[in-house]
């Protein structure tokens, strides 16, 4: 069983900046995923359980920053120039099935096995 816990939500003005954390019971590739209101949950980025490798979706591409502290076994999801449109629940979620590799870091929500409770980020206009 590994456990998740986040934290870092919040209510930001626009153009402000968030530091989301989640914190797991062991080393895993991690993701981060979003859910908007009314909205399918989608995916923001992802992290190797090394570090090493990464990936992130298009719309949140240079804005949002994915690193891990593996003595910590914690990831953190930078958020910057924040936008009312990030305005969603995120959830972060650990994979058991994708250890093998030091690179592997999905953004399918089917590949991750574990998920955190959500953490809420309002952002105001």
């Amino acid at each position: 069983q590994v456990q998740l816990i986040e934290s870092g939500g919040g209510l930001v003005q626009a153009g402000g900046s968030l530091r989301l954390s989640c914190a797991a019971s062991g080393r895993y590739p991690m993701g981060w995923f979003r859910q908007a209101p009314g909205k399918e949950r989608a995916f923001v980025a992802a992290i190797s359980w090394s570090g090493l490798g990464t990936s992130y979706a298009d719309s949140w591409k240079g804005r949002f920053t994915l690193s891990r502290d593996n003595a910590k076994n914690t990831v953190y999801l930078q958020m910057n120039s924040l936008k009312p449109e990030d305005t969603a629940v995120f959830y972060c979620a650990a994979s058991t099935g994708m250890t093998g590799s030091i690179h592997s870091a999905s953004p399918q929500a089917g590949q991750y096995d574990y998920w955190g409770q959500g953490t809420q980020v309002t952002v105001s206009s």
